[in-house]
């Protein structure tokens, strides 16, 4: 799951919003549930690839799908990859403060 909530951070951070800096202007995304179907195994020293989508957006929660793959030796999306892992993961939007379901920022929701 390290690997799921890395993507999302990073997933976050290429649209423009670090995570930290969302926190200290008063919001913070948090998972509110997490459905995980495990495929096949990762071992030791395998590549691994996780893919984002987001399969669902409302005013202070979003549902991602996320995917992890073994990376394949040419595009990581490409129907080479195995995946091994499956997950619907349910977001929620909360004021950093009271820790209460708050909209997303405008900027945010706009990217999404």
């Amino acid at each position: 799951m390290h690997f799921l909530e890395r993507a999302r951070t990073e997933w976050l951070r290429q649209l423009g919003f670090n995570q930290s800096e969302l926190k200290v202007l008063g919001t913070v995304f948090v998972v509110r549930d997490l459905n995980l179907k495990y495929i096949k195994p990762a071992c030791l020293d395998d590549q691994l690839t996780v893919i984002t989508h987001i399969e669902k957006v409302k005013k202070a929660s979003l549902i991602m799908r996320q995917e992890i793959r073994l990376k394949a030796d040419t595009d990581e999306t490409s129907s080479d990859s195995q995946k091994i892992l499956v997950a619907q993961v349910g977001i929620a939007c909360l004021d950093a403060h009271s820790l209460k379901p708050k909209a997303m920022p405008k900027e945010i929701s706009a990217h999404l």
